[in-house]
């Protein structure tokens, strides 16, 4: 039995698929009404996880509930507990949002006058009553967001599996649907949410879990995570590209630390403690004639976090990094 404070209990989840090894011996503990943060590279067994504790896949070996109930055993009655956001939206285009919303009720079993209840009460907490009797395929993206999100909530589930929600909304339909996870959790919802987005991350999360290579490889919350690759950070861009290598070793020798270089940007971060060493550290780049673009000093990210345990960074940091190159 999982102890009763913890919404969503794994032990020991292994899956393969053929000869490639999708989860290795992962262990997760979820308490409550909190949001965990699973984040890992493309690849790492993300979303084959959620596929498991949501009942979709069924583990080589290994056991896992969620809401107390078991993922195999018990399917039926996980799956009248949890609600799931998927990579892609799982709404009809061809029927309007309110007809979306009560055939969704109806397949939970609701009474018709329930189901039609429901529907309206959700299109007006995500804003989606203008729209209510549009077709789907008029929807912006982040209206489908909010309408999926809508649907995958119509029975009010203690457990919500988001598998990149915000993947592709620009930024205001992010913090639109941030604001939504933050209600549901205050009602109660305990949520499961993986991200490619690191800022999402250390918003939403009260708890991280890393994996990479179906492991896990870091878990903590953002905080204790964040003070492993310590308190402050340098990071410089340097001119001449050709230079960044040579930048990456006068730097590790006086702040004898190890650097993060973001291949072909000239971009360079390297734990850094007090202004003392940073002028000390920028002195020896002078005397090496290695000029810079861009000079700063800032606290520690969960990118930064992500990189140390992973080796890169994720696919949307990385894009970012790509477009101020």
């Amino acid at each position: 039995m999982s102890p009763p404070d913890l919404a969503i209990d794994a032990v020991g989840l292994t899956k393969s698929f053929g000869s490639t090894a999708a989860l290795c011996k992962v262990d997760l503990a979820v308490e409550a009404g909190t949001i965990c943060g699973l984040l890992g590279p493309n690849g790492a067994g993300k979303s084959t996880l959620v596929r498991i504790l949501a009942t979709l896949t069924v583990p080589d070996s290994g056991r896992a509930r969620v809401g107390g109930y078991d993922v195999v055993a018990c399917a039926g009655e996980v799956r009248r507990h949890i609600g799931l956001v998927g990579q892609q939206a799982a709404v009809d285009q061809r029927i309007s949002g309110r007809d979306n919303l009560r055939m969704f009720g109806r397949l939970h079993h609701l009474p018709e006058r329930d189901a039609r209840a429901r529907a309206d009460e959700l299109l007006a907490e995500l804003d989606l009553s203008a729209a209510a009797d549009r077709l789907v395929s008029t929807y912006s993206g982040g209206m489908r967001r909010r309408l999926d999100l809508a649907a995958s909530v119509i029975t009010s589930p203690s457990v919500l599996f988001l598998d990149e929600p915000t993947t592709g909304l620009d930024p205001r339909s992010r913090a639109e649907m941030w604001a939504r996870i933050r209600s549901l959790v205050a009602e109660g919802t305990t949520v499961l949410l993986t991200t490619q987005y690191l800022d999402e991350a250390d918003q939403l999360a009260d708890q991280i879990v890393i994996v990479d290579d179906g492991e896990v490889i870091g878990r903590g919350r953002p905080a204790e995570l964040k003070a492993m690759v310590g308190t402050e950070r340098l990071e410089i861009v340097v001119r001449d590209r050709d230079q960044t290598a040579a930048a990456a070793t006068a730097l590790e020798r006086v702040l004898r630390a190890t650097a993060d270089v973001v291949p072909g940007s000239g971009r360079i971060g390297i734990p850094a403690s007090g202004s003392e060493t940073v002028v000390s550290a920028l002195v020896e780049l002078g005397r090496l004639q290695i000029a810079t673009d861009d000079i700063g000093l800032r606290r520690p990210t969960l990118d930064d976090v992500f990189l140390r345990l992973t080796g890169h960074r994720t696919a949307a940091a990385a894009a970012t990094a790509e477009l101020t190159r």
